[in-house]
């Protein structure tokens, strides 16, 4: 059989919901910074980006990105393991384990890749790795890279994953995986619940911060939110969110992150961090320091759109953060509110099942510290028309 047989025709979910007229993926954008996008010559407010502090827009990082370029050029040329290191990283790291209280840190050139090389490097044969069910498909694919076992338990569901601890040989190496802030949901994984377990079952913590850091703990993460950076063991993180780049790290004991260094194929196989990436991730996290209203700000118009959203009757779940989910729970019906929110200038992401189960199918919005209050009353004004036409409110 001809492998290309499923090919045919193209990728049949998609063609159907383009012939409908309801397509939202692949968008291209004129312009794509700060509070509105462009597409064409349309403007849209922004409700959908992971820019969460503004930071694309700040002169200090814009600058930052330009000098390292004209410094550096344009890349490495090379992976962090060979000729690809340069100081820049390696300042960026010291700045970064800082920033979230451990002794190290590791620099990767994406997210996705911190989580498809750390857990692999640990994780090895006859290891178990236990996770949320709600976790990044990042951390997923990581561990199916792994020689490891996975267990998953129900979205934060303390018994669930007592449940899968208690399951596992006590001899076994154990390392439970869960995110910071749900990046769907918007809620906060619970640690002063994971903690303990963690340690009554002898099993290592990571937390993957990437939506958290820039919005939880003053900006350094989930574990500081609880004051717990001591109890958990690795911590990772974005710089395409509230860092205003690309890349990704991840933080943790000095001899732990020497370990993964020199075993995560990952990093090891892959180009640096570009240096204007790097640069611009230091400098963003250089405004962070020097401007905590941002991150305080970020969190006001979080609280703010939560408790306007629920008196307006809209279904958002438990979430706790700026990132805000509007639970429509239809496939179809979700795609017409996207596209009806589009038409009147709101730019929102849709996310559908399998992505999420069918019956939590959502609007994800997010918001950016930057937003006005002209911006989020106009957000708001068009959600309730909407929502009111089509019967979700």
């Amino acid at each position: 059989m001809d492998i290309f047989k499923k090919c045919l025709g193209g990728y049949q979910p998609a063609q159907k919901v383009r012939a409908a007229g309801l397509y939202p993926y692949f968008i291209p954008l004129t312009n794509n910074e700060g509070t509105e996008s462009s597409i064409g010559d349309r403007n849209l407010i922004m409700i959908g980006s992971n820019n969460y502090l503004g930071l694309t827009m700040h002169p200090q990082v814009r600058q930052a990105a330009i000098d390292a370029i004209n410094t550096y050029g344009p890349s490495c040329s090379g992976s962090r393991f060979l000729n690809g290191t340069l100081e820049l990283h390696l300042e960026l790291e010291r700045q970064l384990a800082s920033w979230v209280g451990k002794e190290a840190a590791l620099v990767f050139s994406t997210g996705y890749q911190v989580n498809v090389g750390t857990i692999p490097a640990i994780v090895g044969r006859n290891d178990y790795v236990i996770t949320d069910k709600d976790d990044h498909a990042s951390i997923v694919d990581g561990c199916k890279l792994s020689y490891g076992k996975m267990k998953r338990f129900i979205h934060n569901d303390m018994a669930s994953l007592e449940h899968v601890l208690a399951s596992l040989p006590e001899e076994v190496g154990k390392l439970v995986v869960v995110d910071g802030i749900f990046s769907m949901g918007g809620d906060i994984a619970p640690l002063p619940e994971i903690i303990p377990l963690c340690k009554q079952y002898g099993a290592r913590l990571m937390v993957d911060d990437a939506h958290s850091l820039g919005i939880l703990g003053g900006g350094r993460g989930t574990a500081a939110h609880f004051d717990m950076t001591d109890d958990v063991d690795l911590i990772m993180g974005t710089f395409s969110k509230s860092f205003a780049s690309l890349g990704g790290f991840i933080a943790g004991d000095a001899d732990v992150l020497d370990y993964i260094q020199h075993t995560a194929r990952s990093l090891i196989f892959s180009a640096s961090i570009p240096p204007a990436n790097a640069a611009a991730a230091l400098a963003s996290l250089e405004v962070m320091r020097k401007e905590p209203e941002r991150i305080a700000r970020l969190n006001e118009i979080g609280a703010f759109m939560r408790r306007r959203y629920r008196a307006l009757g809209f279904d958002i779940g438990a979430t706790e953060t700026p990132i805000i989910p509007i639970l429509i729970r239809d496939d179809i019906k979700t795609l017409q509110t996207w596209k009806a929110l589009f038409e009147a200038g709101v730019y929102t992401n849709p996310v559908l099942s399998p992505a999420v189960p069918p019956d939590r199918t959502l609007l994800r919005t997010s918001y950016i510290a930057t937003h006005t209050a002209a911006q989020l009353e106009k957000v708001l004004a068009i959600m309730e028309q909407v929502g009111q036409e089509l019967g979700i409110i």
